[in-house]
């Protein structure tokens, strides 16, 4: 199912002028934070940043200054709600105030999207929230959690929002089970540049790692939401059916020291290795198969990354899995589940070298489908669509 917003023409108009606010900086909704930001800088509007520099880190805040946006501003937000937000709500009503008026105010991930959106009613800048995965897709969530989280986005919705972008069917499915008004909602699905493959050998040479082995990888941030023990458990069956094979994970996080010391315990710390050298674009390339045993997602980058090197992915039935992994074509779904006895019996067939070789010829069939380009046209059309209907209003 594709819920993309029906998005006019663009207009022969005069540029927009936005004002778009993240609090945090890592992962998915910082990659497409630059990458919003940049296009629409690219593309003649005015564009305007707020971030939080709490959770910043070094690479993002390098490069979202080197996008050469007009004005950036730091806004200290805290991730959990608690007393800072007053101080954060008032600077951010500052900059629009004194830095506008804007025809678009576009709040990513749930406490910037909070923020931005919180105003008196009457007359205002229409909204734009985009959560990067709702706070209640989290399977560890308990029930009292889902339930308060989940008002909260409701209210927000309703009262508060002039439109929604969820960026998978998943997504929006799980926005419309939390009673979300559907007509204020789209499906604009992440987009990314295809990644390029000069960095695939000199990744593999750096581990010793022949041309001839065959490379299951992880990219993500080592965090419970992305399981990367999961792999390193799957990986010590396959390890003894796949020969030749190797496990590359790319990430940092809070998990490292354990899942380094799992791999030591192994007796595959030879075949299994761990990096944060290189950024995901340049290591999918040197993958075989892509691993994503996630235990929550809304779209990942980084499947979005390993479908554009055609690569075949093997992903936990996650938001976004079903969006881009034809099961069975280019890739398998397996159960969300802390038992890793499925992940690791597919990354097995996977390897086999028929199977193989079918995945890898649906991967690079379709792996033209996300293109950055389309992303930025549709979020483009409809920022027009919302300020060309204030623009309306306010002129009737």
């Amino acid at each position: 199912m594709n819920m993309e917003y029906p998005l006019p023409h663009r207009p022969a108009a005069a540029p927009l002028r936005l004002l778009e606010v993240l609090e945090p900086s890592g992962g998915g909704s910082g990659r497409h934070f630059i990458d919003l930001c940049r296009g629409m800088h690219l593309r003649g509007h005015h564009v305007e940043a707020v971030f939080s520099p709490v959770r910043a880190e070094e690479s993002f805040v390098r490069e979202l200054k080197a996008v050469g946006l007009p004005a950036l501003h730091a806004v200290d937000m805290q991730r959990a709600p608690g007393p800072s937000d007053v101080p954060a709500f008032l600077a951010l009503r500052r900059i629009m105030k004194e830095h506008g008026p804007f025809d678009i105010v576009h709040g990513h991930s749930s406490k910037a999207g909070a923020l931005t959106r919180l105003r008196l009613p009457g007359r205002h800048i229409p909204r734009i929230y985009t959560p990067h995965a709702f706070r209640t897709l989290d399977p560890t969530l308990g029930r009292g959690g889902r339930m308060i989280y989940g008002a909260i986005e409701w209210g927000l919705a309703w009262f508060y929002t002039d439109h929604l972008i969820c960026v998978s069917d998943d997504e929006r499915s799980h926005a419309v089970s939390l009673h979300m008004p559907q007509e204020r909602m789209s499906v604009i699905v992440n987009g990314v540049d295809p990644p390029s493959p000069d960095m695939a050998r000199t990744i593999r040479a750096s581990f010793g790692i022949t041309p001839d082995a065959f490379v299951f990888g992880f990219i993500g941030r080592l965090t419970a939401q992305k399981a990367p023990e999961r792999l390193v458990a799957a990986f010590r069956h396959v390890a003894g059916s796949v020969k030749n094979s190797h496990l590359v994970m790319v990430g940092a996080g809070e998990m490292e020291g354990r899942l380094r010391q799992a791999m030591a315990e192994s007796g595959l710390q030879n075949r299994m290795h761990l990096t944060s050298a290189f950024t995901g674009p340049q290591a999918a390339p040197a993958f075989d198969v892509l691993v994503m045993p996630s235990r929550y997602e809304a779209m990942s980058y980084v499947m979005l990354e390993g479908a554009a090197a055609g690569k075949p992915i093997i992903a936990s039935d996650i938001g976004g899995a079903r969006t881009v992994i034809e099961h069975g074509g280019n890739g398998f779904i397996v159960k969300n589940s802390d038992d890793v006895s499925e992940l690791s019996k597919t990354m097995i067939a996977a390897a086999a070298p028929e199977t193989f070789a079918r995945l890898a010829s649906v991967a690079d069939r379709l792996k033209t489908r996300f293109t950055l380009d389309t992303m930025l046209d549709r979020t483009e059309m409809l920022y027009w669509k919302l300020a060309e209907r204030r623009r309306a209003r306010i002129g009737a």
